[in-house]
C-alpha cells in the first residue's frame, strides 16, 4: 500500500511529502502506544503453575490456585482471572480452564460478582472435622505413595510439618487450637 501525503501547517506553507512504505512522526507514536497498551492490560495468572507430565493439567490448576489462596497470595475479594484469560496465559484448552473456575465455585472458593467479575470468596469459619474430611482423599493418596515409597510415619510427620512451616506456619484455627490447650 502506497501513502502518499501533503500536509500543510497553519503557520507555514511548507509542504511534507512522505515516501511509499514510510511512517510518519505521529503514526509511529501510535502504534508505540497501542503496543504499550496491549502490554499493560494483558493479564497475568496471579499463581505459579508447575506442569507435570502424567498429571491432569486440570488438578494441577486447581491445586495451584487452591495453594495461592492458603499462602496468601490469592485474597477474599481479588479477582480471579477469566476462563479466557486462563486458557490464554496458561496455553491449555478453554473447555479445561472452564472447568477449573467451576470446580472452584462450586467448591465454594470463587464467586462470580457482576460487574465484577470471578472475585476469591471469603471462606466461612469450618469446625476441625470438618476441614480434615475436606483433605480426607489428598491423606488417604499421601499415606499410600509413603508406604509405597517405604516412609515411615514419623518421616512423614517431620517432612509435613517442614513443608507446613516452609508455607506460612500456623492458622488461626491453630492457635485457638493451642491456646485452648495450654500449649
Amino acid at each position: 500500500m502506497q501513502i502518499e501525503r501533503n500536509r500543510t501547517t497553519p503557520h507555514s506553507s511548507q509542504f511534507l511529502q512522505e515516501r511509499p512504505g514510510s511512517v510518519s512522526r505521529a503514526d509511529s507514536f501510535s502504534i508505540d502506544l497501542a503496543t504499550v497498551l496491549c502490554v499493560i492490560v494483558r493479564t497475568v495468572i496471579p499463581f505459579h503453575v508447575d506442569f507435570r507430565a502424567g498429571a491432569s493439567l486440570y488438578e494441577q490448576i486447581v491445586y495451584a490456585a487452591k495453594k495461592a489462596m492458603i499462602c496468601g497470595q490469592l485474597r477474599a475479594g481479588d479477582t480471579f482471572p477469566s476462563v479466557r484469560s486462563l486458557s490464554k496465559e496458561l496455553k491449555i484448552n478453554p473447555n479445561t480452564a472452564h472447568k477449573v473456575v467451576t470446580h472452584l465455585i462450586t467448591a465454594g472458593l470463587l464467586e462470580t460478582r457482576p460487574g465484577i467479575g470471578t472475585v476469591v470468596s471469603t471462606l466461612p469459619d469450618a469446625t476441625s472435622t470438618e476441614r480434615t474430611q475436606l483433605l480426607g482423599h489428598e491423606i488417604e493418596q499421601l499415606v499410600v505413595e509413603a508406604k509405597k515409597l517405604g516412609i515411615g510415619l514419623d518421616d512423614m510427620f517431620a517432612s509435613i510439618s517442614a513443608h507446613w512451616k516452609r508455607l506460612g506456619g500456623g492458622s488461626r484455627h491453630e492457635s485457638e487450637r493451642e491456646g485452648r490447650s495450654g500449649r
